[in-house]
C-alpha cells in the first residue's frame, strides 16, 4: 500500500475527521500517517505523498527564526532527494503566498480582467513618512478608504489584523510593511471559493458593511472574525436604509476565478475570497490563501484523496514514459 505523509500544527490537526480522513485514503488505497519533522523524514518510512500546511513555518523560517528554518530545510533536501514524491503544495509555489503584495501582483497579471474581474487597486507600503504614503496611493489609484493588510498573508495571527482607513490622517495607522488595498463596497457579502485540485466549491460568508471615505476613525478588525460563517457584529450589517437585493454568483465566473488561478500559483489547495462590487456588479478577488478550513466543502476528503490519486497517477506516468 502507498502511503501519505500528512504534517499539520495541532490546531489543524484536530479539525480534520482523522478517522474518515483515514478512511478515504484506504478506499483509494493510501495508508495515512502524520509525519513527525523533528526526527529523521528516513526512518519513518516510505511514502509516495507528502500533504502538508507548513505556511506558517516557511513564512517564520523566511523571517529569520533558525528552528523552523532548519525544519524547512530538511523538508525540501528529502524532497529534492525522492524526486518522485508528489508534494500538496510545492513548498516553492507556496512561498508565493506569503507576501500579500506579490500574490496580488501574480492575480493583477492574469487574463482575469477580459472577464470582468478584478483586484481592486493595491500597493505596498513600506516608509512611515506619511507625505510618502500619501503619493504612494495616489500613484497606485488607492482610494479611501481602503483596507490595511499586513504584507505577511501567513505565519501569525497578525496575518488577519487589518484596519480600514477612511482619510489622509488616518495614514498614521498605517503599520508598515503592508499592503494597502482600495475598498469596494459589497453589501456586506464574500464568496470564498475552496479549490482541491480540479475540484472547486463556494460558499457564502458575512463580510464588511457599506462603507465610504469620512472623517471617521481607523477601524481595526480581524478578518477571521468578521468572515466567520454566521458572524454578526456591527462591522457586517448593512445599515437600515440599504435595502439590496440578493444577488447570486454566476458560478461559471467563480469557476474561471478558480480554474485561472489553480494554474497561475500552480497549486492544487487554494482558498479564494471574492466579492461582487454593488454598483456595477463586477467581481473583485481580495485575498488568496493556501490551504484554506474547506468549512462547508461537501465530500471534502474525497475530493482530496481524488485529487492526490490523480497527482501520484500522472507521477507515475511521467516517471515511466518522460514528460514528453
Amino acid at each position: 500500500m502507498s502511503n501519505i505523509a500528512c504534517w499539520m500544527s495541532e490546531k489543524k490537526i484536530q479539525k480534520i475527521n482523522w478517522v474518515e480522513f483515514e478512511k478515504t485514503c484506504k478506499q483509494y488505497g493510501f495508508g495515512l500517517f502524520k509525519l513527525d519533522l523533528n526526527t529523521s523524514l528516513e526512518s519513518q518510512g516510505t511514502f509516495c505523498v507528502f500533504l502538508h500546511k507548513l505556511t506558517d513555518i516557511i513564512a517564520s523560517a523566511d523571517q529569520g527564526d533558525p528552528k523552523c528554518a532548519s525544519l524547512i530545510h530538511r523538508v525540501e533536501e528529502y524532497i529534492k532527494a525522492h524526486p518522485s514524491l508528489v508534494v500538496l503544495d510545492p513548498i516553492s509555489n507556496v512561498r508565493q503566498l506569503l507576501n500579500r503584495y506579490i500574490s496580488y501582483r501574480k492575480i493583477n497579471s492574469t487574463n482575469l480582467h477580459k472577464f470582468g474581474i478584478f483586484i481592486p487597486n493595491f500597493c505596498e507600503l513600506n516608509s512611515n513618512n506619511l507625505q510618502e504614503l500619501s503619493n504612494q496611493l495616489k500613484n497606485s489609484k488607492v482610494t479611501y478608504p481602503f483596507i490595511c493588510k499586513p504584507s505577511l498573508g501567513h505565519g501569525s495571527k497578525e496575518a488577519h489584523s487589518m484596519s480600514l482607513i477612511f482619510n489622509e490622517k488616518g495614514l498614521h495607522d498605517c503599520k508598515t510593511p503592508c499592503v494597502a488595498q482600495s475598498f469596494i463596497n459589497h453589501n456586506a457579502v464574500l464568496y470564498k471559493i475552496f479549490i482541491v485540485g480540479d475540484k472547486h466549491h463556494f460558499v457564502e460568508r458575512p463580510s464588511l458593511k457599506n462603507f465610504h471615505a469620512c472623517d471617521d476613525e481607523t477601524i481595526h478588525f480581524d478578518s477571521s472574525d468578521v468572515s466567520k460563517a454566521g458572524s454578526r457584529n456591527s462591522l457586517t450589517l448593512l445599515e437600515p436604509y440599504e435595502i439590496v437585493d440578493k444577488v447570486e454568483p454566476d458560478p461559471e465566473v467563480l469557476k474561471r476565478i478558480a480554474v485561472t488561478l489553480r494554474d497561475e500559483f500552480g497549486m492544487d489547495l487554494l482558498g479564494v475570497d471574492v466579492v461582487i462590487e454593488n454598483n456595477t456588479g463586477r467581481y473583485a478577488i481580495i485575498d488568496i490563501n493556501s490551504y484554506p478550513g474547506y468549512d462547508g466543502f461537501p465530500d471534502f476528503y474525497d475530493a482530496l484523496v481524488n485529487c492526490i490519486n490523480k497527482k501520484v497517477n500522472s507521477k507515475c506516468k511521467i516517471d515511466k514514459f518522460g514528460d514528453n
